[in-house]
């Protein structure tokens, strides 16, 4: 667990990265990008930003690149705009949550189709033996 200090850094990190960005880096391989996260090491000399980025395979690898290109002008307004005695270095990785949360929904609509399959042949189904298989004590007497 992070320390209270470190979640807040790695968020004015994340805030001034973002701001960079969208208003100073004018390269348009950072078109349709946002920053999700950001994590820093235990001694804070290294952070990892996560992104998504919008778009197919070829839109994420440019985004990429535009991403390694901008890395010192990104680094350059941490150090100046965030109070710490050592400016991380920075790695950009992309954020796997659109992927998984497709591949969660998938399966959840899966689930759903294969219940309504069950739901529809149980229809008008009939007990195979008696409705009350289990014997009771009024049945002896």
């Amino acid at each position: 667990m992070a320390s209270q200090s470190a979640l807040k850094v790695a968020e004015q990190i994340k805030l001034v990265a973002a701001e960079m960005i969208s208003k100073r880096i004018q390269d348009p391989r950072l078109g349709f990008l946002t920053i999700t996260d950001v994590r820093l090491s235990k001694d804070w000399h290294e952070s990892q930003i996560f992104y998504t980025v919008l778009g197919d395979d070829e839109a994420r690898a440019q985004t990429a690149e535009g991403l390694e290109a901008a890395k010192g002008q990104i680094r350059s307004a941490i150090a100046r705009k965030v109070p710490m005695r050592f400016t991380p270095t920075l790695e950009f990785i992309p954020d796997a949550l659109p992927e998984s949360s497709a591949a969660f929904e998938e399966l959840l609509s899966s689930v759903k189709a294969a219940d309504a399959e069950i739901a529809a042949l149980s229809q008008g189904a009939d007990y195979a033996g008696d409705e009350d298989p289990y014997k009771h004590d009024e049945e002896e007497e």
